[in-house]
């Protein structure tokens, strides 16, 4: 992975995490569904008007299909239940739990896409592990088991997410990356518009501003930049070790949760983020290439060094 994409990772990975904060603050006078209709329907007008400067071919054919499976997966069903779940629990305990996202997507990776996951990843995660188990407030009063039935939704969006990279990957290859995630998010809009089209309008014409701008910040940041770097890293990179970056989001969900929504913190958690940054260095120190990396050097990420 080229330095200046961990980097722009690094940040996107804390714009992400602003979003589950954005959910409970959204949760005043929007469902989860109408979240995510007008988060990924403004996404996907956005990029639509962008869509002439979009070079590369278009997905035709099983790609096309696959292309709109991705859509309704991700941006249909993954995203609401990653709202329910924010919304039934904290956006604290959600941040802890995004640590699973990264394990759940080098699985997904090595189980479709064959990718090899060496020592030194395999430390990076263990490292994060511990971390988020710091973060977590592990003998003291963080994360309730009382929440059980949130976090377990919550989680299982990770499923969802992880079919962005693992069919995402192949399709970039033989299409173009804007084009695939244009035709994705509105496939996805239009399968939520069909769901409760009528009621997000309704809620959305009684929306205070300051809530169009959350939407307008997770639509064009969050989703139409991030989910587009997203593909255009995992193209060079292995998704295994693009995932380990995940592992910034707990660190900085906890800190936006505690000076947006009040919600306290503990002394554990600097020690998870000194060793959450530990895994990263660990788990990505071979990884990373100084300088332009040709694309058809990166099939050595894979090569079985740690």
């Amino acid at each position: 992975m080229r330095l200046s994409y961990l980097i722009i990772l690094i940040l996107l990975n804390f714009c992400w995490s602003a979003a589950l904060s954005i959910y409970k603050t959204l949760a005043l006078h929007l469902e989860p569904g109408g979240i995510v209709t007008l988060r990924f329907g403004m996404a996907g007008v956005c990029l639509l008007l962008l869509w002439p400067w979009f070079r590369g071919p278009t997905p035709r054919g099983w790609d096309l299909v696959k292309t709109a499976i991705m859509g309704l997966v991700v941006f249909m069903l993954g995203h609401r239940i990653q709202v329910l779940g924010v919304q039934l629990g904290s956006a604290g305990d959600s941040s802890v739990l995004m640590s699973a996202e990264p394990l759940i997507t080098s699985v997904a990776a090595a189980i479709f896409l064959r990718e090899h996951i060496g020592p030194r990843r395999w430390v990076g995660f263990l490292l994060g592990m511990v971390g988020v188990i710091l973060l977590n407030g592990f003998s003291g009063a963080g994360f309730h088991l009382s929440g059980l039935t949130a976090s377990l939704i919550f989680i299982s969006s990770f499923v969802c997410e992880a079919v962005y990279s693992i069919m995402g990957k192949p399709l970039i290859e033989r299409a173009s990356m804007m084009k695939i995630l244009t035709l994705s998010l509105l496939c996805g809009t239009l399968a939520n518009l069909m769901i409760d089209g009528g009621t997000t309008w309704r809620m959305a014409r009684v929306m205070p501003w300051l809530d169009w701008w959350l939407i307008a910040y997770m639509s064009v940041i969050c989703t139409a930049v991030g989910y587009g770097v997203w593909l255009v890293v995992i193209k060079e990179s292995d998704v295994n070790v693009v995932a380990l970056t995940i592992f910034a989001q707990p660190l900085a969900g906890l800190v936006i949760a505690a000076v947006w929504l009040r919600e306290p913190l503990h002394w554990g958690q600097l020690w998870g983020g000194v060793a959450i940054v530990a895994g990263l260095v660990v788990g990505l120190s071979r990884q990373i290439k100084l300088g332009a990396l040709p694309v058809h050097t990166a099939t050595s990420e894979g090569s079985g060094r740690g």
